[in-house]
């Protein structure tokens, strides 16, 4: 298996801590960022839902300098659509900060 890498050629990572759970239809991964830790380069190729298990903020900073900030509150259920371009999200707590990350195969980019 080839390595994955940006249009700028840094090295992708996966998109969170581990696999949960996987079909045809949708993979689910475990997000689980330590306090002050970060989840590196990674690209999205299918819409996904986050499911907020911790509470806490967090920043996402995408390869091209563009950053948002998020809130995450357990219960609060995000929809997002596939890759915005590759990106790292930091964790802005003193706390571990912990989400469910749903990726929805079907209506992905083809591979």
């Amino acid at each position: 298996m080839t390595e994955q890498v940006s249009k700028s050629g840094k090295p992708l990572g996966p998109i969170g801590t581990k696999v949960l759970f996987e079909n045809e239809h949708i993979r689910v991964w475990s997000i689980e960022l330590p306090p002050k830790g970060h989840q590196p380069l990674h690209e999205h190729d299918h819409p996904y839902l986050i499911v907020p298990i911790s509470e806490g903020r967090s920043v996402m900073k995408w390869e091209d300098g563009r950053s948002r900030d998020l809130t995450d509150v357990p219960g609060d259920i995000k929809y997002r659509e596939a890759s915005g371009g590759p990106h790292e999200l930091f964790n802005l707590n003193d706390h571990k900060l912990h989400s469910v990350l749903i990726e929805i195969k079907a209506g992905g980019k083809p591979v």
